[in-house]
């Protein structure tokens, strides 16, 4: 049985939330989409089922190529959290979050310059029935990986 959906947001826990959030807008063009998020009460551990009483704070960020009501990127900021483990993209669960580009390469130098860090090498291939496509895996300032891709489409 399929219900009836409509896709909303994805959620990046951050370790400093305001400085992710100049991240995402700096180098990608998202845009804070306000009120700021700051959500405490009991509420919280229901909804979340941590033993602890905890705090969120954070904002919704608007996507780039998206109009008003489109898809965000949350972004939240818990006032207690367990280390991370190193992060790695084939570790199963949700691995990237991708954006197209222009030109790979200056997208690629914008996100070094902004504190994020190649994970992989820069690569361009043929895909059968689709055309090429340009991508890196990169990490940003806190270790989620983002890839940056174009797309020459031979349809």
């Amino acid at each position: 049985m399929s219900i009836e959906a409509k896709y909303v947001h994805t959620n990046i826990v951050a370790r400093d939330w305001r400085n992710l959030m100049k991240f995402y807008v700096d180098v990608f063009g998202c845009s804070p989409l306000p009120p700021e998020r700051n959500y405490h009460g009991e509420w919280i551990k229901d909804v979340t089922s941590l033993e602890e009483s905890i705090a969120i704070c954070g904002i919704h960020l608007r996507l780039p190529g998206y109009a008003e009501g489109g898809p965000t990127l949350e972004i939240f900021e818990f006032s207690r959290q367990p280390e991370r483990p190193p992060v790695a993209v084939n570790q199963p669960g949700f691995a990237h979050i991708a954006f197209h580009v222009d030109d790979v390469p200056a997208a690629r130098q914008a996100v070094l310059d902004a504190g994020g860090r190649d994970l992989g090498k820069l690569h361009t291939m043929q895909v059968t029935d689709a055309g090429t496509i340009t991508l890196i895996y990169m990490t940003d300032p806190e270790g989620n990986i983002v890839e940056l891709q174009h797309w020459t489409y031979t349809r």
